[in-house]
């Protein structure tokens, strides 16, 4: 990192500089609240991790792998899933989910079977033994998840479930823009003016 001779190990003055711009992001032009819930949403989301760890953790799961047997136990009661919707539902790749769902096989939870009307596709469902941890796990996984979504009504439940859904897909835009503005950060040849 460049820095201009003596300003090193110098403390700032002046303003932080602004790190949103829309008016209903800033609270009297600053944007300390917007920190504030971005470090929020750090904080929990590690600690949510922690509590996914620790329910998979119960079944001899890696934290990945209980998230792809419980969204197949609970997608199937719609019909048939495949690699495909899982991985729409969890926002990951199919390959990701190819390659868990494969140890998730080995280990007797998940049985594969090719789609009887497409079969390039593969078609996921969770085993009896796959099914008997998952109804083991949800005697302690039910208290622990009430405790962690207690402070929230139904409505306040309702709004949060919208919020985050619209939060992933705007996030998908905005690192579509960041890798755009990087990329194009590379191109602009150095020294020329901007």
């Amino acid at each position: 990192m460049k820095t201009e001779k003596g300003m090193a190990g110098k403390p700032a003055s002046g303003k932080a500089a602004l790190t949103v711009s829309r008016p209903e992001l800033l609270a009297d032009g600053s944007d300390r609240a917007f920190r504030r819930l971005v470090h929020n949403l750090f904080a929990f989301l590690a600690r949510h991790e922690g509590i996914r760890n620790g329910h998979a953790k119960v079944v001899g799961l890696a934290g990945v792998e209980y998230s792809i047997l419980i969204s197949i136990s609970h997608m199937s009661v719609s019909g048939p899933v495949n690699i495909g919707t899982v991985a729409e539902h969890l926002h990951v790749s199919g390959t990701f989910v190819t390659r868990v769902v494969k140890k998730l096989a080995r280990k007797g939870l998940v049985l594969k079977t090719i789609d009887e009307t497409d079969r390039r596709r593969v078609n996921v469902a969770v085993t009896e033994f796959g099914r008997a941890e998952l109804n083991r796990l949800s005697v302690t996984q039910r208290q622990v998840n009430d405790v962690e979504f207690g402070p929230l009504s139904a409505r306040e439940f309702e709004a949060l479930d919208d919020i985050v859904a619209r939060l992933i897909l705007a996030s998908e835009d905005a690192l579509a823009l960041q890798k755009q503005l990087d990329e194009d950060a590379r191109t602009v040849p150095e020294g020329s003016a901007n």
